[in-house]
């Protein structure tokens, strides 16, 4: 079987599929919510978001060097979705949540969302089409119905991704659910061990 080279930008979704989140930042002083994929954790302490260039939000990070990553629902993939489509500049996303804020006291968070992770801005990296903004995570919140001993519960938050939708077409992407546990994380692959 023959390997073909493809287009980075036809295949980035499948190859690394998001996980859209709800990125919290103030524009002077009001809160607003943008739909982002690209977002990563560094390291335990450290996360990245990359926003295009000419987003409104790359406004409220100059200003206030914060932002706030909220982890939706599948059940919030509507809101998810027009916060991705819709502009701060001309329509007032933050009506749609209760927002909240925590230490930093510039980047809202959702009170809906399961997940919240405020973050610090301490380094940023332009590139063509947007720059990165790597934050030290400052706290993270839960809202208890959504953890396990304190820990966040994949089964209860629902987590939803965005990846490309072949069957409807070759630029036509969709929402796709997880829902089915494969295998037990440093367990599943002891069966490969070899003596």
């Amino acid at each position: 079987m023959e390997k073909k080279k493809l287009e980075l930008r036809a295949v980035k979704n499948l190859v690394f599929p998001y996980t859209p989140m709800l990125v919290g930042v103030n524009v002077d002083d009001k809160p607003n919510f943008i739909t982002i994929g690209l977002i990563g954790w560094l390291c335990y302490d450290m996360m990245s978001i990359s926003v295009g260039h000419e987003q409104y939000s790359r406004t409220g990070l100059e200003q206030n060097r914060t932002f706030s990553i909220n982890q939706p629902t599948a059940g919030q993939v509507k809101e998810v979705d027009f916060c991705g489509m819709t502009s701060g500049r001309t329509g007032e996303k933050a009506t749609l949540f209760e927002t909240f804020y925590g230490e930093l006291k510039t980047a809202p968070m959702i009170q809906e969302c399961p997940v919240n992770v405020e973050c610090r801005v301490v380094q940023t990296l332009v590139r063509p089409v947007h720059t990165v903004y790597v934050g030290e995570v400052v706290a993270v919140y839960a809202n208890e119905e959504f953890t396990q001993d304190r820990v966040p519960d994949v089964t209860r938050i629902q987590p939803f991704f965005y990846a490309p939708d072949p069957s409807r077409g070759k630029q036509v992407h969709s929402y796709w659910a997880l829902d089915e546990r494969i295998g037990q994380a440093f367990e599943i692959g002891k069966d490969l061990k070899r003596g």
